[in-house]
């Protein structure tokens, strides 16, 4: 009885651990001829953005980016394609909080895919102030990157306080 018990455990063993190497990996397969992008990439990214620089924050985006803002009539946002509308859009940005800073960037890869989490603070024009964590879900191709898809929380201080 006993070998009959440690027959069936082996076979049990042996089965999971055919089943996890046929699994696939959890990370993200980056297409053929693609370069693999470190975090140093996403922290240039937020840098530039620090520093208002839309001709290096474009130069690190693929001529056919795509930018999902945090808002929009659409369910995942408004879509801005192509690196003419991604510019104005991120000019917008600019225009609207000339003070916007995104602190405490946190960066995450794992194969064509990234993510960073950061605190956005910017002040608009009227005087109301903007605070509020939010995060950016990108897609990578030839070592640049290929899709930015943000998400923030929506908060608005009121510049009285």
């Amino acid at each position: 009885m006993k070998k009959l018990i440690l027959l069936f455990a082996s076979i049990f063993i042996l089965s999971i651990s055919i089943s996890l190497k046929a699994q696939p990996s959890n990370k993200s397969k980056l297409e053929k001829g693609d370069i693999r992008v470190t975090e140093k990439l996403l922290q240039s990214f937020a840098d530039a953005f620090n520093a208002h620089d839309i001709n290096t924050i474009m130069s690190l985006m693929t001529p056919d980016c795509v930018f999902q803002a945090s808002s929009g009539d659409e369910a995942d946002g408004k879509k801005f394609r192509g690196q003419d509308e991604v510019r104005k859009a991120f000019e917008d940005v600019f225009k609207t909080f000339p003070d916007a800073h995104w602190a405490n960037a946190r960066h995450f890869i794992s194969g064509n895919r990234g993510f960073s989490e950061w605190l956005f603070t910017g002040t608009k024009s009227d005087g109301s102030k903007v605070e509020v964590t939010g995060c950016d879900l990108f897609t990578f191709k030839n070592g640049k990157i290929a899709i930015k898809n943000s998400y923030r929380k929506n908060r608005l201080i009121n510049a009285m306080k």
